[in-house]
């Protein structure tokens, strides 16, 4: 058993800006990540550039240098590498959290490994662990995935991408560079809105010339393991087909968050209960951090705009502890 002040769930980027908050104020910590440290971000494509600009994802006040305005994914996994070797901070890795439960004095907090007692608990999962499915017959087959890491694995092969947003376009123009025979297929009449604007002519203009087939106002019906069947508004069509890359989105482990017995709103956003200014749940020294805060709406959170929620979490913790 070991025992510290604040027990940190997820080694992402905010999980570790609360473990520097953590150390910055004297207060005994630990950082619990189920895989590798920043997870999700390793898991990210191998080619992604961030929205952001580096100094936008720097935490702990440690500059994040870049090559280009807009920093890559190898660039932040080294950035946040060096900011846990420097600031040597207290991180297990591949320890996944199993369950946990609470007492009168303290919370216990039970991994795959070992137990945890604290007086806190700061929950910082992220959202890329869970994908959204599709829900039909076919998905589970080996062909179809809703990850994506280098587009040389699919040169010369028929490709189906799922879905008109960021993910879905990078994807299917990565893998047309590399000589695939790339087809979309979108719910909307249009390119996702929120496309990034350098990267939208560019589908855009792949899709009028016929290098990259697209249905719009189209959905799949069946993936069988030579062909893919599609509805579109002139018919049901099949084509034939060698992979299924189906780039539907991520959603927060929410399941888990109800199994604490952290509130959920009941529509459709699902967002957790918590105070905007402390960061504190409806349980008693539970709070959470990032992108989860946002419950379902998983585009209104970001690394930038999430790094204030450490400062206010620990501060919180301090107060309760009669620290000014």
């Amino acid at each position: 058993m070991e025992k510290y002040d604040v027990v940190i769930i997820g080694g992402g980027p905010i999980g570790l800006a609360c473990g520097i908050e953590c150390q910055q104020s004297g207060l005994s910590y630990v950082i619990l990540e189920k895989g590798c440290l920043v997870n999700s971000l390793y898991n990210y494509p191998t080619t992604m550039t961030f929205f952001s600009t580096s100094e936008r994802l720097e935490i702990g006040g440690v500059p994040f240098v870049s090559i280009s305005a807009k920093p890559t994914r190898s660039e932040a996994l080294e950035y946040y590498r060096r900011v846990t070797q420097n600031k040597m901070l207290n991180v297990k890795l591949f320890e996944e959290v199993t369950s946990v439960g609470n007492n009168e004095i303290e919370h216990v907090t039970t991994t795959n490994k070992a137990v945890y007692h604290s007086k806190s608990i700061v929950v910082a999962t992220g959202f890329y662990d869970i994908p959204n499915t599709l829900g039909i017959e076919g998905e589970n087959l080996p062909k179809v995935t809703h990850y994506y890491k280098d587009p040389h694995f699919y040169a010369f092969q028929k490709v189906l991408v799922v879905g008109s947003n960021n993910s879905s376009v990078d994807v299917a123009l990565e893998t047309w560079r590399k000589g695939a025979d790339v087809t979309m297929v979108i719910r909307e009449p249009e390119i996702g809105k929120t496309v990034k604007y350098w990267v939208r002519p560019d589908i855009e203009n792949r899709i009028a010339e016929g290098s990259i087939k697209a249905y719009f106002n189209s959905e799949i019906l069946k993936i069988s393991e030579k062909a893919v069947f599609i509805k579109t508004p002139e018919g049901k069509i099949s084509i034939e087909n060698d992979w299924v890359l189906a780039m539907t989105g991520y959603k927060p482990n929410l399941p888990f968050l109800e199994k604490m017995g952290i509130n959920l709103s009941l529509d459709q956003q699902r967002k957790p209960e918590y105070n905007e200014n402390t960061m504190e749940t409806n349980l008693p020294n539970v709070f959470i951090a990032g992108v989860i805060c946002g419950g379902m709406d998983t585009r209104s959170l970001f690394i930038e705009n999430s790094r204030v929620h450490a400062e206010l979490i620990i501060k919180r913790i301090l107060e309760k502890n009669g620290v000014d």
